[in-house]
């Protein structure tokens, strides 16, 4: 890199038994008036009452801004993505609003009073299950991550794409889902035992149809009924859906209606054309289910600006893994040189994200912020050299590269690439 960068280690400040660097740090605090003063010049809404109450809770107007950010075909409006703002958030768990969206031909609107599931194939006895049939079964809870297959992927472009954090990264989002453990169904159903992939497809307009292992099936999969406590949200897989933890978007089917077990897959569009890369030895990535760690800074991030010079900043972000848990995330502000673990935040869930702080001193030298995962199998996030000399550059899929953000000496951010 051009700019001459300093040693990081020392801009890090060590936690205290509280947990942050600001015990002894403080911010600069506009000094509270006199407190006669202060009673004298009662703020608006203390002079009146507020508003009734509403059937339903909605953002605040003053956080109007705060979207997910669409990219659509624009001759087919209902192909496309919408990103979260990863880059607005905290916490861990994705408001359901906000979650990311992928469609192939739009959001169906379907009614739950005629929707059926149905499971047939290499079954003893096919099955149809109703909505009102599947509330009585025995229900599980899971926080989990789900990730688009092609998240990240402008990160395989020659150059950086500027982008905020959330709108080159967002197709992954978080959260609760409570459903039937599909084991039980399968069960149910009788597996014959050649039966080794399941089709599953959904009622959108592209009857969108995708090959698993039936095994990851017998696993952890649950048939989601319900997202953050209340029922999915049409564009979420309203009535119901797969959730595979772990696992690429693609196979966590939306408008799920039919579970067909074969004894191959089926080798549809999306399994063949597409969520498959082509290996530098010309060989074809396929079936890479397996979202590996990842992690992301999200404050300071490309879009914001320090002001306060010399000033203390919290670098905070997401790390996850489809893998298992994230054990460690180490943070650089020197492109790499040297590194410091991050502070994980509570609670650290098998394949969910995991906040990850850090306060840094920031005194007007240029930095390349990074990040880097380590999960519980011993997985280490990539530098963006490396996943280039194993994966090539005609890739599309499963970007997971260390993201850098530079810091200028003006306190501006920006995306780089440290090589």
């Amino acid at each position: 890199m051009a700019k001459k960068l300093v040693k990081s280690r020392r801009q890090f400040l060590q936690t205290t038994a509280l947990g942050s660097a600001f015990a002894s740090f403080s911010l600069p605090l506009i000094a509270a008036q006199k407190a006669a003063d202060f009673t004298a010049n009662l703020p608006e809404s203390m002079r009146q009452a507020g508003k009734p109450f509403s059937n339903y809770g909605q953002p605040s107007p003053y956080e109007k801004d705060i979207i997910r950010w669409i990219a659509a075909n624009q001759d087919m409006p209902g192909n496309g993505v919408s990103w979260s703002p990863l880059h607005e958030l905290q916490g861990t768990i994705t408001p359901n609003g906000l979650h990311y969206e992928r469609h192939h031909n739009g959001v169906p609107d379907i009614d739950p009073a005629t929707h059926q599931l149905l499971i047939d194939g290499l079954v003893e006895q096919p099955l149809s299950f109703s909505i009102e049939t599947l509330k009585r079964y025995p229900q599980t809870s899971r926080i989990c991550f789900i990730e688009c297959g092609g998240n990240s992927n402008s990160g395989w472009r020659s150059a950086p794409i500027q982008s905020s954090a959330g709108y080159a990264h967002g197709l992954v989002s978080n959260a609760e889902w409570t459903g039937v453990p599909l084991k039980y169904l399968l069960t149910e159903a009788g597996i014959k035992p050649e039966a080794k992939w399941v089709i599953a497809e959904a009622a959108d307009g592209a009857s969108l149809n995708i090959s698993i292992p039936i095994e990851k099936l017998l696993d952890d999969a649950i048939l989601a009924l319900y997202q953050n406590g209340e029922r999915l949200r049409p564009e979420n897989g309203y009535p119901m859906r797969l959730v595979l933890p772990g696992w690429e978007g693609i196979v966590n089917v939306k408008w799920l209606r039919q579970l067909r077990l074969t004894d191959t897959p089926v080798m549809s569009r999306d399994e063949t054309a597409q969520y498959t890369d082509l290996m530098p030895d010309g060989s074809a990535r396929q079936f890479s289910f397996i979202m590996d760690a990842k992690s992301l800074i999200t404050s300071p991030s490309l879009g914001m600006h320090l002001s306060d010079n010399p000033g203390i900043y919290q670098v905070t972000g997401l790390a996850w893994s489809g893998r298992g848990k994230i054990t460690r995330v180490e943070v650089s502000a020197d492109g790499g040189e040297s590194w410091l673990d991050a502070e994980l935040q509570e609670p650290i869930l098998d394949k969910a994200f995991t906040r990850f702080n850090l306060p840094w001193q920031w005194q007007g030298q240029y930095a390349v912020l990074q990040s880097r995962a380590t999960d519980d199998s011993g997985y280490v996030q990539p530098s963006r050299e490396a996943l280039v000399a194993n994966r090539g550059t005609d890739g599309f899929f499963h970007y997971n590269a260390i993201v850098s953000w530079e810091v200028t000496e003006e306190g501006d951010i920006n995306h780089v690439y440290p090589f």
